[in-house]
């Protein structure tokens, strides 16, 4: 489902940062660890064509994402990979409907009213559908940043240190969320994280 293949990408011309090779099948879930610093991030932009590669190839279902152009890489994303960044961007002048459906038009998909309600219902937000986005709290905003990721049913999520400012028990739902979401939908989940609490939870680890 996710192969990535020799992998490198460089913030200056002296410096170049190397990732191990990625062999991921539909429906697994992976754990990438590391210290701050240690390129996690960028490892995770480049599995989701965010930042393009010195060197190396991306490959999801049958489709190298490092081969689109700009314009097909955007629809590509939109309708097959979700993620979760590690602080939440909205538009703040829209609900979180508005903002949801904004993520369906621009993947070029139907925007589906039901399958909005639905998966905000599983993440017990059904009652902020009309609110504006800039009204929620922290951990609202959270998981309405995952009902976005989830909501073009993508092949492949990933999620960029969802727990690293979550007490025990948050840090519990959200990864529980998270993976069951992800199986309900055979979807590959990537977590990037130095969360140490995580490094049991995920029988596919990558230390970075």
């Amino acid at each position: 489902m996710l192969q990535s293949t020799n992998l490198q990408y460089s913030y200056s011309a002296n410096n170049a940062l190397e990732f191990p090779d990625i062999q991921a099948n539909k429906g697994e879930h992976w754990l990438i660890l590391g210290e701050s610093g240690s390129g996690k991030t960028t490892f995770l932009h480049l599995l989701a064509g965010l930042l393009t590669p010195k060197k190396g190839s991306v490959q999801i279902g049958n489709t190298d994402i490092t081969k689109l152009s700009g314009a097909q890489l955007d629809k590509f994303r939109g309708q097959n990979i979700g993620i979760v960044f590690q602080k939440p961007h909205f538009v703040k002048a829209l609900s979180v409907r508005e903002n949801l459906q904004m993520a369906q038009y621009l993947a070029g998909v139907p925007q589906e009213g039901e399958r909005i309600r639905t998966i905000l219902d599983r993440l017990n937000l059904a009652h902020k559908l009309k609110s504006r986005t800039d009204a929620l709290s922290e951990g609202e905003k959270q998981r309405v940043a995952i009902a976005r990721a989830l909501l073009n049913r993508p092949a492949v999520i990933l999620a960029d240190e969802p727990t690293s400012a979550l007490d025990d028990t948050n840090c519990e739902e959200v990864i529980q969320l998270l993976k069951n979401e992800a199986a309900e939908q055979q979807s590959t989940l990537f977590i990037v994280t130095h969360d140490q609490r995580l490094k049991d939870r995920f029988e596919n680890r990558i230390t970075l």
